[in-house]
């Protein structure tokens, strides 16, 4: 009989060590995989269908309009009338993309140098949330939850639901419907009806300060809302438009220039 020498106890130590090595490597990175599985299937929660991913639901409003193409009156639920890209000023879009997902353009609904921006900046620097993932959670809502581990689900389901939306619609389509769905309160729902509550225009026609204002109300409506707390929305606005300065949509004259203006808001009240 052999006996054992130090060499082969080492060698199968060594064996040993390597495969505990590879299934903490391995075991991690199938768990994820199964979970999110679970996730996209519904197992966890809700997760729309495919139907309800092509056709969200949108309490969009009702016009009268007369023979002569003149808007009578509207019937809502939400202060709502849905536009196409095209009719979006580009400003807004300069303004949403500089603001609230600078790599908008190059992610597939979740950007993986926001999270850990956000996780390992102590928030100082941004959250993590996409375009794509604050869409899908205005389209999606679904109620609050103060378990911490429920939260973390909630997450996970928003970046799911978020790369199901970057399959389905072009980057220009999300951009549209996050700014058809946005609600900007004072009962305008969607860019079209703010930018009429807000500076009786069109969004097509909203100026740079214009556009930077109604997309800093994006970061929280309430608190910047233009009508009660206008000196705050006023320095949320400077914010944006430091934003597009220091991703070159607008130049430091511009800058310099546009943040000293007055919000000018040209508030319109909805029947």
């Amino acid at each position: 009989m052999k006996e054992k020498t130090p060499e082969g106890t080492d060698n199968k130590n060594n064996k040993f060590f390597i495969k505990i090595l590879w299934f903490l490597f391995i075991f991690p990175i199938i768990s994820l995989f199964i979970l999110f599985f679970c996730i996209s299937q519904g197992y966890l929660g809700y997760m729309p269908s495919f139907s309800e991913m092509e056709n969200p639901k949108n309490n969009q409003a009702s016009e009268v309009i007369s023979s002569d193409g003149v808007v009578l009156g509207t019937y809502f639920k939400e202060n709502r009338s849905n536009i196409k890209f095209e009719n979006l000023s580009p400003e807004l879009v300069k303004a949403l993309v500089a603001t609230e997902d600078v790599r908008f353009y190059s992610h597939s609904g979740v950007d993986a140098r926001a999270i850990g921006r956000a996780l390992f900046g102590t928030g100082r620097k941004g959250g993590g949330s996409t375009i794509s993932q604050q869409l899908a959670k205005m389209l999606f809502p679904r109620e609050d939850f103060s378990n911490f581990f429920s939260k973390i689900l909630r997450k996970l389901r928003e970046w799911v639901m978020a790369i199901k939306l970057e399959k389905r619609y072009t980057k220009e389509e999300i951009i549209t419907m996050y700014f058809n769905k946005f609600d900007f309160l004072n009962l305008a729902v969607g860019i079209k009806s703010a930018a009429k509550v807000y500076f009786n225009t069109e969004p097509d026609s909203l100026k740079i300060e214009q556009a930077a204002m109604l997309v800093g109300m994006a970061k929280n409506p309430s608190l910047y809302n233009p009508l009660r707390r206008e000196e705050l929305t006023m320095q949320r606005r400077n914010v944006v438009l430091n934003q597009m300065k220091k991703y070159d949509y607008i130049t430091s004259e511009q800058y310099d220039s546009l943040k000293k203006i007055s919000l000018g808001v040209k508030f319109q009240k909805v029947d």
